[in-house]
């Protein structure tokens, strides 16, 4: 797990996640029935990906609706935040009156 962690911090979340595929396929196997979600996870979320793996061979009760509710959030901030920094690279879209 440590590992994982320092990959997490150096490369990122999608780095993680193929990790963590290649190291616990088993686990994988039981968070998703098919290898098509988790590759459109990686791809355009990778923390719900990450959570949904770590929370759902279990099955997914409670709280842990909370954790995939916060992993959603922090992958659409990613998404929406390059959008919202980007903003004024875009003619006639300045964010200042002209």
């Amino acid at each position: 797990m440590c590992c994982l962690f320092t990959i997490l911090f150096l490369l990122g979340a999608r780095a993680v996640d193929v990790v963590w595929w290649i190291a616990q396929p088993a686990r994988w196997s039981a968070a998703f029935s098919s290898a098509l979600w988790p590759i459109l996870g990686i791809i355009f979320a990778p923390w719900t990906t990450m959570m949904w793996v770590l929370v759902s061979p279990g099955g997914v009760h409670g709280i842990d609706w909370l954790w995939i509710v916060l992993a959603v959030i922090v992958d659409v901030g990613f998404w929406s935040g390059g959008a919202y920094t980007n903003r004024d690279r875009m003619p006639g879209s300045s964010s200042q009156a002209a």
